[in-house]
C-alpha cells in the first residue's frame, strides 16, 4: 500500500459511494428510493448479492479506518497529526477542502464565510479529549452540489475519534517533554543552591557549630551563611525569603551576593542590616514582594560575646551556662519591606556552656491536623537537649519535628543553625575529624547538613 493512498486512488471515496447502494432497512442509503420488489430480487438472486456487497463494503470500511488510525497515531507531533487528518479527508474521501478551527492548518479549498464571518456550506466534527473538553473542530468542505453521505459521515466520525486520541496523546507528549526540561533545570538549580550553602564549618577551637537546611521543593528561599571577617571575627546569618520555590531561591541568591559583598567590608552589624534593607528595597517591586527576614550574629571568640541583629525574623534563642534563656526579638521590619529602616544590635555574653539557635519558620509551622508544632515546643527541645554538640542538637530538633508530624508532607523550607561554646570537658580532641558535610535527597526535598 503506497504511503499516499490507503486503498488506491480515491479508494475510500469509491468504496463508500458503492456502500450507499446497499439494501438496508427497506431503502437504499444515499438515494431515498424504495428498493425493487422482494419478488423481483428473490427471482434474480439480488438479495444474496446485496448481503455479500454489504459485507465487502463493511470490510473495506473497517480496513480504511484501521489504516487511517495507523497514520494519525504514527507521530507524536500535534501539527503532523492534524495535517495527516486533513490529507485523508481531501485526498482519500475526495472532499473539496478541510481545516481545523482555531488554527491556520487547512488543505484544499478554504471554508467559506459570510459577511458576518460565519462559516457556511460546511460540516463540522468536534475533537474532544478524554474529559470531554473541546480541543478543536474538523471543518469539512464537501464537493460543490453534493451532500456528505451517511457512510462518509460515519467514516468521518470514526476518523475524528481516532484523531482526538492522537491529538491528546501528542499534547501530553509535548507537556512531558516540557516538564522534563523544567525538571532538568530545577535539578541544576538545586545543585547550584547546595553549592551556595556553607560547604564546611570553620575551625573554631572550643566551639561546635552546625547548619541544616531542607527545602520544601527542589529549591527554596532559605539561606544560611558563615563568613570570616577581616578583624578575625565570624559573621553568621540565617535568612528566609518570603514564599518558596524557584522565585524565592533566585531572590535568596541575589541576597547572598549583596550580603557577602557588604559583610567583608567589616561595617558594624547594625549598619549592615540597615544597608541590606535599603539595597533590597531598591531592587524593585518584585524584590519588595519577596522581602527577607534575617538574623545576623557576630561572634567574638576572645571575649566570649555575641552581637545579634534581628531584622523581622523569628526570635533567636540563646541559653547561658547557668540555663538563663534569652529570646532575641525583631529590631525592625523584614529587609526590603520598608525604606529607611534602621536596626539596633544586642550584645550578650556567650561563655563556655552557652548555646544558641537560629531557625526559619518552617521548623515551627509544622502541623498535626490543626495543631502547630510551634515555638514553645522548639524551645523546649532545644533547652533539654542532652548533648552539647551542635549537630546532635539539630538531629534532636528534626527528630522531634518529624515525630510530631508523623512524617507528614513538609509545608515550608526548614533551616537552622546551632552554635555551642563547649565547656572544658566537652572540647574536641586535637585530632578531631574533618568538618562533616552531608546531602540527603528525599522525594520532594533536599536536606543539607554541615557541622563541626
Amino acid at each position: 500500500m503506497s504511503p499516499g493512498r490507503l486503498l488506491g486512488l480515491g479508494g475510500i471515496a469509491k468504496a463508500l459511494r458503492r456502500a450507499t447502494l446497499v439494501f438496508h432497512g427497506g431503502f437504499l442509503y444515499g438515494t431515498g428510493i424504495p428498493p425493487v420488489s422482494a419478488e423481483h430480487m428473490m427471482a434474480s438472486g439480488s438479495q444474496a448479492m446485496t448481503q455479500t456487497m454489504d459485507l465487502q463494503q463493511q470490510v473495506a470500511r473497517l480496513q480504511a479506518l484501521l489504516e487511517v488510525s495507523r497514520q494519525v497515531h504514527s507521530t507524536t507531533r500535534e501539527e503532523e497529526v492534524l495535517e495527516s487528518v486533513l490529507r485523508i479527508v481531501v485526498r482519500e474521501l475526495e472532499m473539496a477542502g478541510a481545516a481545523f478551527s482555531g488554527s491556520e492548518l487547512s488543505y484544499g479549498d478554504a471554508p467559506q464565510k459570510d459577511a458576518d464571518g460565519n462559516l457556511y456550506d460546511v460540516f463540522t466534527y468536534p475533537l474532544d479529549d478524554r474529559e470531554g473538553k473541546r480541543m478543536t473542530e474538523l471543518i469539512v468542505v464537501p464537493p460543490e452540489g453534493r451532500a456528505i453521505t451517511l457512510y462518509e459521515t460515519d467514516f468521518l466520525e470514526g476518523l475524528v475519534l481516532q484523531a482526538a486520541v492522537a491529538l491528546e496523546n501528542a499534547r501530553n507528549h509535548e507537556r512531558n517533554l516540557q516538564w522534563a526540561r523544567v525538571q532538568q533545570d530545577l535539578d541544576a538549580a538545586r545543585e547550584i543552591q547546595r553549592s551556595l550553602l556553607p560547604q564546611e564549618m570553620p575551625s573554631l577551637p572550643g566551639f561546635s557549630i552546625a547548619v541544616r537546611s531542607q527545602t520544601c521543593y527542589e529549591v527554596g528561599g532559605d539561606y544560611a551563611d558563615i563568613i570570616h571577617l577581616p578583624d578575625g571575627g565570624l559573621l553568621l546569618a540565617v535568612a528566609d525569603v518570603a514564599g518558596k520555590g524557584l522565585a524565592s531561591a533566585i531572590m535568596a541568591t541575589s541576597f547572598r551576593a549583596a550580603f557577602r559583598a557588604m559583610a567583608v567590608t567589616g561595617i558594624p552589624l547594625d549598619q549592615l542590616a540597615t544597608r541590606m534593607n535599603q539595597h533590597h528595597w531598591q531592587e524593585g517591586e518584585e524584590a519588595r514582594r519577596r522581602y527577607v527576614t534575617a538574623i545576623f550574629l557576630r561572634l567574638d571568640m576572645e571575649r566570649g560575646e555575641v552581637e545579634i541583629v534581628n531584622a523581622g525574623h523569628n526570635p533567636g534563642f540563646v541559653i547561658g551556662p547557668d540555663g538563663t534563656q534569652h529570646q532575641i526579638e525583631a529590631a525592625g521590619t523584614p529587609l526590603g519591606l520598608l525604606p529607611g529602616m534602621s536596626y539596633s544590635s544586642k550584645v550578650l555574653s556567650f561563655g563556655k556552656g552557652s548555646r544558641l539557635l537560629f531557625y526559619t519558620d518552617g521548623l515551627t509551622e509544622v502541623f498535626l491536623d490543626e495543631e502547630e508544632f510551634g515555638q514553645d515546643r522548639l524551645m523546649e527541645v532545644f533547652s533539654n537537649a542532652t548533648t552539647s554538640k551542635a549537630d546532635g542538637i539539630l538531629e534532636a530538633l528534626w527528630d522531634a519535628i518529624h515525630g510530631f508530624s508523623g512524617d507528614g508532607p513538609q509545608g515550608d523550607d526548614m533551616t537552622a543553625l546551632v552554635l555551642c561554646h563547649l565547656a572544658g570537658s566537652e572540647l574536641l580532641p586535637e585530632n578531631q575529624p574533618d568538618p562533616h558535610f552531608e546531602v540527603e535527597t528525599e522525594s520532594d526535598c533536599t536536606s543539607v547538613k554541615v557541622s563541626a
